[in-house]
């Protein structure tokens, strides 16, 4: 065996022992599931070739989303959520982030209240995204 596919085969054990440790993929008492940044940007650098198709909801006020935003992310705040649900797909994945990850557990319970099922809480919000290294557009 090369050390370059030993390496690799380490790498893919370390990750799924840190995503089972996480517990990533398991869905909260509440109906959606707690995502790691390292998760998200796997997902979210994919982009359009990514198997899943996926949206990035912000939760955070619009002052808050100026200041930096992930992509291509959709901007719904919390304050707005109810009112507006019929602006998300149910098709597709969801991703909810605020800035620390407190509010977007409240959205993530409306979302899965409201009948979305693939809700996934992004853990530590825009501030774990940015502190990861990973881009943050004004």
């Amino acid at each position: 065996m090369s050390l370059n596919r030993l390496l690799s085969l380490i790498f893919a054990l370390l990750l799924a022992g840190t995503a089972s440790a996480c517990g990533m993929g398991e869905t909260t008492p509440a109906g959606y599931e707690n995502a790691e940044v390292q998760h998200v940007f796997q997902h979210w650098s994919g982009g359009a070739k990514s198997p899943v198709p996926f949206l990035m909801v912000d939760v955070r006020t619009p002052e808050e989303y100026a200041e930096g935003h992930i992509k291509g992310a959709k901007l719904i705040p919390l304050a707005e959520l109810e009112q507006r649900l019929a602006e998300l797909p149910k098709d597709k994945q969801l991703y909810v982030y605020c800035r620390s990850g407190r509010r977007s557990v409240s959205a993530s319970e409306i979302l899965a209240r409201a009948g979305f099922s693939r809700v996934e809480n992004v853990l530590g919000g825009i501030n774990a995204w940015s502190a990861a290294g990973y881009p943050v557009e004004k």
